[in-house]
């Protein structure tokens, strides 16, 4: 069973141990999907140097979570971690102090820049370090979304004037509450997809969204160029879960991001941003959206509030597309 995801970080990459929860207990070996092939498309929008070190926030969410080391209580970063190098920094007034990194997550940076600075393109590092977390052994491909560096940016206003900030620091520093203009993804327009990923999106027996920012986490990865076209022209089922809960995210500031755009904050909204290609959309119990021809909606609960939860939640995903498939199956 192949499996392909678009994913940013801490809800995509939960929605997605959950979906390799849910595979374990209910596909046992020797049945028709015992196999799973995972492939995970990763947005790298939200990279950032910092320190000299060149930083990938939603893919190591996706490798820390994967492969057991993320740190729960905050859905980023290493569990067990020190923060040893970052006091000294600041000590030394090295800048900036508003994005903390510990001593094992730096370890990663320094790892992928030393390589990057070989020249290395970032999907091999990717590869490396997919290694080091077992990726692989749990049936996962975990690809960034495009080798080009790209950098999503902010354009706020403050005190009557326009300027533009990197995205980490109107989310991370600002959380999100400076009025923001518009998103600019600077390097998009030159961007290819990286090695595999269109593949992965035309091969897949099912396609999820899972519920990730649909702004600057999913729609970044739409806005590299073959990656929405591919999306279109796959025979594959493309199965949303809606970020929002009550109208509202359930972690982050999706619904900002949306107003941002000028698209309502609902499931509703969100699912027309992917309207040219979407088959199937998760909405919480009590979502008042209806369905329309070409698009089925299905009511779950849509809080992760555990391992098992989250599984249940994207069990549902996985068994609308698999259902979907077999509706469209030539009989």
């Amino acid at each position: 069973m192949r499996i392909t995801a678009l994913a940013g970080g801490v809800g995509g990459a939960r929605f997605l141990r959950g979906l390799l929860h849910h595979a374990r207990q209910s596909y046992p070996l020797g049945s028709d999907h015992d196999q799973l092939d995972l492939t995970v498309i990763g947005n790298t929008g939200d990279d950032i140097t910092l320190f000299g070190l060149r930083v990938c926030p939603d893919i190591d969410t996706l490798l820390y979570t994967l492969g057991g080391g993320i740190h729960e209580g905050q859905g980023w970063g290493r569990a067990d971690e020190s923060h040893h190098l970052a006091a000294e920094l600041a000590a030394l007034g090295a800048e900036p102090q508003w994005f903390t990194l510990g001593d094992k997550d730096f370890a990663t940076h320094v790892y992928r820049s030393q390589l990057l600075g070989r020249g290395m393109p970032l999907s091999a590092v990717v590869e490396r370090l997919s290694a080091r977390w077992g990726l692989a052994e749990l049936g996962v491909t975990l690809l960034p979304m495009t080798d080009t560096p790209v950098e999503t940016h902010v354009v706020v206003e403050e005190q009557g004037e326009q300027r533009a900030i990197h995205f980490q620091e109107w989310w991370v520093r600002h959380r999100a509450e400076l009025p923001a203009d518009r998103f600019v993804v600077a390097g998009l327009d030159r961007a290819t997809a990286a090695p595999g990923v269109l593949d992965a999106i035309r091969g897949a027996d099912v396609v999820i969204l899972p519920p990730s920012n649909p702004v600057v986490s999913i729609g970044i990865i739409l806005g590299v160029p073959g990656v929405r076209d591919a999306l279109r022209g796959t025979r594959a089922p493309v199965i949303g879960v809606s970020p929002l809960v009550g109208g509202r995210p359930v972690r982050g500031h999706a619904d900002v991001c949306l107003r941002t755009i000028g698209v309502e904050e609902t499931s509703a909204g969100v699912a027309g941003l992917y309207a040219d290609f979407l088959d199937g959309w998760l909405v919480d119990e009590d979502d008042p959206i209806e369905g329309r021809p070409g698009l089925e909606v299905v009511r779950r609960p849509l809080l992760m509030s555990s391992v098992e939860a989250a599984a249940d939640m994207a069990g549902a995903a996985l068994e609308l597309g698999l259902r979907l498939r077999a509706e469209r199956a030539p009989a």
